[in-house]
């Protein structure tokens, strides 16, 4: 098991932006001793093919985040 030397940067339900959107923290994980997040964007319409799967998720880690209040202030 590798150790995590620090404590998350994300929490659940914060609002998070990265290459390609933007979306809000549902789960966080260690892995190879760095955080990943779960990340939930927003649907935007429906296609005309409809919606298939979790196409709104997306793994990612710590480095690609920044919180949305950092962005802005």
């Amino acid at each position: 098991m590798i150790a995590v030397k620090s404590v998350p940067k994300f929490s659940p339900d914060q609002s998070v932006r990265f290459i390609g959107g933007e979306g809000k923290v549902k789960e966080y994980r260690a892995e190879a001793g760095n955080w990943s997040y779960l990340v939930e964007m927003e649907l935007g319409e429906e296609p005309e093919m409809g919606r298939i799967g979790y196409e709104t998720m997306i793994l990612l880690s710590e480095t690609d985040l920044n919180a949305l209040e950092e962005i802005w202030s």
